[in-house]
């Protein structure tokens, strides 16, 4: 099963680093109007969110919007500590000093912690239960499973990404909703 699950994996992130520049752009703003959409309807005040790594769905400047909209809401972004430990969120404004993780990936340097309401979560390749592969060391898994409370989690994808199944382990952690450019799903794990 781990050997299928790579393989889905690198083959959904292949695809999505080879999309032409003007489809994921398109896709892009589409993905942007779904969740305008969805997270003025959830209203959260604290909304975490992940630097977009290997082609992922770039949120970055939607977060800066969304954040302008109103000066008491939050950004963060996970931040790995130790592998095998579950990630801490820190506060991310647009001017925050950033500086790069071990995967080279930027995070915010020196930032206070931020408990999310709700985590927008990159799919690699997500199923209609609403599980997903990530990048295969578990640290959103772990990291949902001891947030308390649990977060409303909202996968953020380019269509491309959806399969029948991702063939779920017990520890996977499903999504509450699914954003593609296709439009916002709720996830159905039962």
């Amino acid at each position: 099963m781990a050997a299928l699950r790579k393989s889905l994996r690198e083959a959904r992130i292949a695809a999505r680093e080879s999309l032409p520049d003007p489809e994921r752009q398109h896709h892009s703003r589409l993905i942007e109007a779904h969740l305008d959409a969805l997270i003025a309807r959830l209203a959260p005040q604290r909304l975490a969110f992940c630097w977009p790594w290997r082609g992922e769905v770039d949120l970055v400047a939607w977060v800066g919007r969304w954040l302008a909209g109103d000066p008491a809401r939050e950004a963060a972004l996970p931040v790995v500590d130790a592998p095998g430990q579950a990630m801490r969120f820190l506060r991310w404004h647009p001017e925050a000093s950033m500086e790069r993780d071990h995967h080279g990936i930027p995070v915010p340097a020196g930032a206070a912690a931020v408990a999310p309401e709700v985590v927008l979560i990159p799919l690699n390749v997500f199923d209609r239960a609403g599980y997903r592969l990530g990048y295969g060391g578990g640290y959103f898994d772990r990291t949902l499973a001891a947030l308390r409370p649990a977060p409303i989690c909202v996968g953020v994808a380019f269509e491309l990404a959806r399969a029948d199944t991702v063939h779920p382990q017990d520890h996977d952690q499903p999504m509450d909703w699914i954003v593609t450019e296709a439009g916002v799903d709720k996830a159905f794990s039962g």
